[in-house]
Order: structure tokens, then sequence, then C-alpha cells
């Protein structure tokens, strides 16, 4: 393929070895507990750490999504390590993981940049960023073969995520799009302290309430590196019908490394019609 990214986290956040990845990958899907959930699935929240720390807890998401068939999947995360304004979207070619190759879907990447000037081609912003790539081998185990809308957002603001919100329930609304956030809460605090503020983030989760998340994190109340991607995917999803939430999980670093002077907050949940 002309764009084809290629992984750049294989071999250290999650195994290179495709039978490896696939088998860990079904492991965590078979540790979740089943839930019955017959509506469907619009959005979900996940974390991007390495698996052994927060795959445990993306998988509760995943495991509701599996063997489901979607017309595309609208996959939004942060931008870690470059700075722009607006919002990347990588338009074509494909990106590729040990478990095969994700084509874009060209067609509803154009719609986007057709609708919004602030979202643009920046494929230095794509390059290096883990936030989307981690998210790809669950997709793959959980719905097989899909094509993908790839998103690394610059800006977090408010204007931008209604204006994200908007442009994707434009191109969704009559298609059966799932829409996937990618963030971790709150970084390196210890295990009381991220707890109290990774809560708050999980009640605005819980009630739908974007605007409420933005603010905290405006205000410096909580953290989460992708607190953009969750209050999109919870405004879009909600433009789309899916008025009903479900948190899943949550946990953070020290209950797997049993460090708990430092942590990083994770947590999955779902929004569905």
């Amino acid at each position: 393929m002309e764009r084809l990214r290629k992984s750049i986290i294989a071999g250290s956040w999650y195994p290179e070895d495709p039978s490896i990845l696939r088998g860990d990958i079904a492991r965590y899907i078979q540790n979740v507990p089943d839930r019955e959930l017959t509506s469907d699935v619009v959005g979900l929240i996940v974390p991007h750490a390495g698996y052994m720390y927060s795959g445990q807890v993306a998988a509760q998401a995943y495991k509701l999504i599996q063997s489901k068939k979607y017309d595309a999947v609208i996959l939004i995360g942060p931008s870690h390590r470059v700075a722009f304004g607006g919002v990347s979207i990588y338009s074509q070619g494909a990106y590729e993981t040990p478990l095969g190759v994700i084509p874009v879907d060209e067609n509803i990447a154009c719609e986007m940049k057709r609708l919004s000037s602030i979202i643009i081609d920046l494929p230095a912003a794509h390059a290096q960023e883990h936030s989307l790539e981690i998210q790809l081998p669950f997709l793959q185990v959980a719905l097989g073969d899909f094509p993908f809308i790839p998103l690394v957002m610059g800006d977090q603001n408010v204007a931008t995520c209604r204006e994200l919100a908007d442009v994707i329930y434009q191109v969704a609304k009559d298609r059966h799009v799932l829409i996937v956030a990618s963030s971790d809460l709150s970084h390196f605090h210890d295990y009381k302290k991220a707890k109290e503020l990774d809560g708050i983030v999980l009640r605005h989760i819980q009630d739908i309430d974007a605007e409420g998340l933005l603010d905290s994190l405006a205000h410096d109340k909580t953290e989460a590196c992708g607190g953009g991607p969750m209050a999109v995917t919870m405004l879009a999803a909600h433009k789309l019908g899916a008025h009903h939430s479900l948190l899943l999980k949550y946990a953070n670093s020290g209950d797997v490394t049993g460090d708990k002077s430092s942590v990083v907050g994770y947590t999955s949940a779902v929004y569905y019609r």
C-alpha cells in the first residue's frame, strides 16, 4: 500500500508474535464475566497502556462487541508526541499490526475533511503515536476485518470536541459505525489520590456528561490524557441515539504491579442504544 503505517509498539507494548498476541487477547476476553447486552453498542472508552497493565480493563469493553459487524470504526486518541492544532486524520492507506493490515475508510475520511477545516492531514501525528495502535489488535480479534478512520487530537478544547463530535455524527448517522475513545486517566499519583481524581472522571463517564468532564479537566479537578476523545465519543454517541452508559471496569497500575506509590489509572465503558 502507498501509505502503510507499520507497527511501532509490537514487541514492547504488546507481543510481536501473532499467535502469542492473539492468544493473550483471547485470554483477556475470556477472563471477563459474561454480560447480557443485546443493545446496539455505539461507543467505547478504553485505556491505552501496555497490555500487561491495561489489557484486562480494555477487554471488558471489547468483549461486548465480539463478532459484531460495523461499516467502520472511528478511533480517536490524544497526541502524546506532536503538538498541533485541530485533529489529524490518517486519510489514505492503512495501519499494520502483527495480526494484519487494517485499511483506512478513505470515503469517510474524505467526507470528514470536507465537513470541517479542523480535520487535517498531518502524518507526523500518527508516526509515533501509540494511543491508536494499541487498540487495533483488540479490534482485530473482536471484529475480524473492518475499515477504520484514525484520528489524533492535537486540541482537546471544548470547541474542537463539539465540532469533531458533530462531524462524526454527520458521517455516522446513515451508517453503522463504532466510535472508540482511547484514554488513560490520572498519572503518577499515589493509589489513594489516583482513585479520588479518577472517581471524578468515572462519574462524568457514567452520567454521559461530556461538558462536565471537559470543565473538570480544564479546572484541574481531575486528569486524563484522552479527555477530548472521551468527550467526543460521549457527544457523538449521544447524538446517534446512545442514551445509555455502562461503566465496566476501573483499575490502576498499582493493582497490577503492587507498587501503589505512583500509579496510572485505567477505565473501560460503553455507550449503547
